[in-house]
């Protein structure tokens, strides 16, 4: 069996990394390089990087900092955030990025996904799914969670399985900064009806919380930002923790 993934998320805006509540009331966590190069030292397995910022200002990615982070640091990176079509893709690819993470964009435009699988494989590709549980239903939303949409989160993670996307990152807006766990049950669907893995994110609080998104929400790797930006879990104390509960991660 694949080993789960532990995923640290910055959040980058105006050169620095941020961190709010449910994508509101954001405060500075620290340098984004700095931060990916003491995570990575300290065995974390992958990095997302997500300006996010760039969609709503109309922006292209920081190309600059996507460099530095190659240049800096030998484990995967994930760059998200104002790529709009498949020439900001190849950018980030020259520019060292391992994976870009596709959301606004793949809504209004979901050919971008197909074409960017074709041309650079389907590993090349994350599609970022913000979700919101209203009622009974998880609706998609785009811009940084600050614009509803009209699609559907299993339905639309469905169609991007099927154009190519090589993982899908769901991050629940109901869960995300509240550090009370993640939300196990869409997640437990979305491995159910996926064959692609599926990195969960929003909610993480305690070691417990990942030790339950494996096993629980069947997630493939989980991803985290605040309980790790300020000390309150240390990655190789979490990791030896799994393995303590039988979850496969590498140590």
């Amino acid at each position: 069996m694949l080993a789960k993934r532990i995923i640290a998320c910055l959040d980058v805006k105006d050169g620095q990394t941020v961190k709010g509540v449910s994508f509101e009331n954001l405060r500075y966590a620290g340098d984004p390089v700095e931060l990916g190069k003491a995570y990575s030292e300290q065995g974390i397995d992958e990095l997302v990087y997500l300006d996010i910022t760039a969609t709503n200002e109309g922006r292209k990615q920081i190309y600059s900092l996507v460099e530095k982070v190659a240049q800096n640091l030998s484990i995967p990176f994930t760059i998200g955030g104002g790529i709009s079509d498949i020439k900001d893709a190849e950018n980030l690819l020259v520019y060292g990025a391992d994976k870009i993470s596709v959301n606004s964009a793949a809504v209004r435009n979901p050919q971008l996904v197909s074409d960017i699988a074709k041309k650079f494989g389907c590993q090349f590709v994350v599609v970022a799914i913000d979700a919101k549980k209203i009622g009974n239903d998880w609706i998609v939303h785009t811009h940084g969670g600050k614009r509803p949409t009209e699609r559907e989160l299993f339905s639309w993670a469905r169609e991007i399985e099927d154009r190519g996307a090589g993982e899908i990152l769901f991050t629940s807006m109901n869960h995300d900064g509240h550090q009370t766990g993640f939300a196990n049950e869409a997640l437990a669907k979305l491995s159910e009806i996926l064959t692609i893995p599926v990195i969960a994110s929003g909610g993480a609080g305690e070691m417990s919380h990942f030790k339950d998104v494996f096993t629980e929400g069947k997630a493939d790797a989980a991803l985290a930002a605040s309980i790790f930006h300020f000390g309150k879990i240390a990655i190789p104390d979490l990791k030896q923790y799994l393995v303590k509960e039988g979850i496969n991660v590498r140590v």
